[in-house]
């Protein structure tokens, strides 16, 4: 039988791309749906590509002293000794979300070790999350990861404008439902934002211990003015207040953490089932008007006090500057595992803009973007 050329290009490309999935998964049900089955997507040359194109990275190897987990995806995805990262994933962000896997990657010791979740959101067509896909699959053709879709519909009746328009994403509020959106073979996961990149080995981070029922470890920052996150509408209700008095007592003391950098058990979060406690406070804020900082405040609430405090060094944060265009940072005293740049400003649109920060160039070195190539365009 004979094949045409345009078909055997499609057949292969079809197999190099096999274990590409996006996973449409509908959080609403509060379960994995088994009957969902994986799709894998070829090349469609009618697609219209993601406009930004990226250096391929280099090909990351364990270390002799790396156990081998997995021949494939699926076989690494279920293996509690892999490591499971998160990090949600746009067309907006992915300059940023590809210099961060590569941080990851080129600082790891079993960087075959990893599995790769990443979180897309359904406002884009699906053409576009496809190419997303594809173009972390061309970026890292050794990488094990999956794309989950969002649906926005889900929090978007429940968001509040907050002082900064970014922050009113609704994928920014994705990492509240990781818990429903990864299989439930996945016990644990550390999630990370898209303007973060790591200097040291992921392992150390995975590694940490989660104590009594913690759910989450981050770092803490007790000094930072925590009445600040809240209204006064907030601190003048004796019974809302009282979320932190009751920790108090405990001698809990509620402190700031980021959420941007998180280790989360995700075994501990469905027992409780933390996604509801959230949803209960962005639902008071719905009503009531107790914060400004869209995502941040309902973790704050839900688990201020109760947090694994975990060394500085893996969140380098503020780096972005405030709201005030072209704010530097420059980094805190101490070691640093981790930069993040949250805050207004990102080290790629300075760069860019050639007004960088001292800490941008630090952040150059991941940087795989090509920007010597055009848009593609629809053909």
């Amino acid at each position: 039988m004979l094949i045409s050329r345009t078909s055997l290009f499609a057949v292969v490309l079809l197999f190099l791309v096999s274990d590409l999935l996006l996973f449409p998964t509908n959080v609403e049900a509060r379960s994995f749906p088994n009957e969902v089955k994986y799709r894998g997507y070829g090349i469609n040359d009618n697609l219209l590509e993601v406009s930004m194109q990226f250096s391929e990275a280099p090909e990351y190897r364990n270390g002799f002293h790396c156990p081998v987990l997995g021949k494939n995806g699926m076989s690494l995805v279920r293996n509690p000794s892999a490591v499971h990262m998160a990090m949600t994933i746009d067309s907006e962000y992915l300059r940023g979300s590809i210099a961060s896997i590569h941080s990851v990657l080129r600082h790891t010791s079993c960087p075959e070790n990893l599995f790769f979740h990443f979180i897309a959101s359904d406002a884009d067509a699906d053409s576009d999350s496809i190419s997303l896909a594809r173009t972390l699959q061309a970026t890292f053709p050794s990488l094990r990861f999956k794309v989950y879709i969002f649906r926005e519909s889900i929090v978007k009746s429940q968001i509040s404008s907050s002082i900064r328009q970014a922050l009113d994403n609704p994928l920014n509020y994705a990492r509240s439902y990781l818990a429903n959106l990864l299989e439930p073979c996945v016990a644990r996961v550390i999630y990370l934002d898209s303007d973060t990149i790591l200097v040291d080995d992921i392992q150390k981070l995975w590694g940490v211990t989660l104590r009594g029922s913690r759910v989450i470890a981050a770092p803490e920052y007790c000094h930072a003015d925590f009445d600040k996150y809240f209204t006064d509408e907030f601190w003048s209700d004796g019974e809302l207040r009282g979320v932190f008095s009751e920790k108090i007592d405990d001698n809990k003391k509620p402190c700031y953490f980021n959420t941007g950098v998180m280790v989360m058990d995700l075994e501990r979060w469905r027992e409780g089932d933390y996604t509801r406690e959230i949803e209960k406070w962005m639902g008071i804020q719905k009503q009531r008007r107790i914060y400004e900082l869209g995502s941040l405040p309902p973790f704050l609430l839900v688990f201020g006090g109760d947090v694994e405090a975990i060394d500085h060094r893996w969140n380098q944060h503020g780096l972005g500057g405030d709201n005030v265009s072209n704010s530097c940072r420059s980094l805190h005293p101490g070691p640093v595992s981790l930069l993040h740049w949250s805050g207004k400003g990102k080290p790629w649109v300075r760069l860019d803009s050639q007004v960088p920060c001292p800490v941008d160039w630090l952040w150059k070195p991941y940087d795989l973007y090509k920007p010597q190539y055009h848009d593609l365009k629809r053909q």
